[in-house]
């Protein structure tokens, strides 16, 4: 493989390794920076989910965003351009001094942190062999995941203004690497030709294309359930279950994503030697399954059980690079950045109507969040099996093509 491909591959995973910190960033730092502001008890929570949601949203626009001019104007102006956009929002977020200011930052670190997984996915499986691809995107992942890690300790051991400051540092410090990266060659022979690039219009008008796109977003919210209900709530879920021991965000941040680094690795291996992203989406997907409902039936154990499954559950997770690897592969070179940059954030922004759900279905059952977290869990893995079920294998599919 040439020294440029090892380079890119590098680059595009240290992005995600920022991003991933600056996306966990502020689930670990949300109760004390909030405090800090004047919101404390259950006006502490209930704000912090309004700030977390307006993230969302921004990463649904940076999404849709970022994605048309990845196809439009290429992977490597959107890749660098993400990177100054979150991290400037994100040093930005360390001045604040009132909750209107921090919404207003967190929007738009969402809006740039949306750019980066779905195109380094892009023109990391542009530019690397078919037969071998799936490695690439797997060590991009892995590094990424390894960035919520590294926000999970930082966020619990600085003052939060300082962690914020750091994570827009670590982006503005990765720019130098950015010379001696090349664009795909699969985009610049796309260009030449008459297929509209980066028309997201285009991903609604035809029942096929349609089809495949929201089956790929599907296959993802089985993960933002875990994240937003089992992850980011870890100490109501803890308290709700009689856990014994303290459980908090940032640690159950730290165990998930630290299983997600390995999961990412395993995954992409496993796709390799089984020479299926279906097969082994599906095996990952049970998996995961399984865990979440270890984890909702954890009634009066201790806080080790509940970090050890969240590890695994994080593992399980792993399958979330093959599923945005497949996600490109599954579309042509004018569309393809696109497709891999706003099925993550469509699945990401998936959150916030699971958010929504989760707490209409806990007010329906008197409060009890288990139960909900269940009924929630059951509707997403299902929705998820079938979507994986709809799509053809794409594992040696030749990519230079157009739609």
């Amino acid at each position: 493989m040439k020294k440029s491909t090892v380079l890119l591959v590098l680059v595009a995973a240290l992005g995600y390794f920022v991003d991933a910190y600056d996306l966990i960033l502020f689930v670990v730092l949300r109760k004390s920076s909030l405090e800090e502001l004047g919101l404390i008890g259950q006006q502490n929570t209930d704000i912090g989910l309004i700030l977390f949601n307006i993230q969302m949203v921004g990463m649904l626009i940076g999404g849709v965003l970022f994605g048309i001019l990845g196809d439009k104007k290429g992977r490597l102006s959107v890749l660098f351009g993400s990177i100054v956009l979150y991290s400037l929002a994100n040093i930005a977020n360390g001045f604040v001094n009132d909750v209107w200011t921090y919404g207003v930052f967190r929007f738009l670190a969402g809006i740039g942190l949306a750019g980066e997984l779905g195109v380094g996915v892009t023109i990391v499986a542009e530019s690397m062999p078919k037969e071998i691809r799936g490695y690439g995107t797997s060590i991009l992942a892995m590094v990424g995941a390894s960035g919520a890690v590294v926000a999970a300790l930082v966020g619990d051991a600085f003052y939060w203004r300082y962690a914020y400051y750091l994570g827009g540092g670590m982006g503005l410090l990765l720019l130098l690497l950015r010379f001696g990266i090349f664009e795909s060659e699969m985009f610049k022979k796309a260009k030449g030709q008459t297929a509209e690039r980066g028309d997201f219009i285009s991903l609604f008008t035809k029942k096929d294309r349609f089809k495949r796109y929201l089956a790929c977003m599907l296959i993802g919210f089985p993960i933002f359930f875990m994240v937003t209900i089992l992850m980011q709530m870890a100490p109501e879920v803890a308290k709700a279950l009689g856990i014994q021991g303290k459980v908090t965000a940032g640690q159950a941040v730290m165990y998930v994503y630290g299983g997600l680094a390995f999961g990412d690795i395993l995954s992409g291996f496993v796709s390799q030697q089984l020479q299926s992203r279906r097969k082994t989406i599906f095996i990952f997907q049970g998996i995961c399954m399984v865990m979440c409902f270890v984890y909702l039936n954890l009634w009066g154990a201790t806080n080790t059980a509940v970090f050890v499954t969240c590890a695994i559950m994080g593992a399980a997770s792993g399958y979330w690079i093959v599923l945005i690897t497949m996600s490109a592969e599954q579309f042509g070179t004018n569309l393809r950045a696109t497709v891999a940059t706003t099925i993550p954030n469509f699945a990401r922004g998936a959150a916030v109507p699971i958010t929504i759900i989760h707490q209409a279905i806990t007010k329906w059952l008197d409060g009890d969040l288990i139960k909900a977290a269940i009924i929630v869990g059951i509707i997403t893995f299902g929705a998820a099996f079938w979507a994986n079920s709809t799509l053809k294998e794409s594992f040696t599919k030749d990519l230079d093509y157009v739609e």
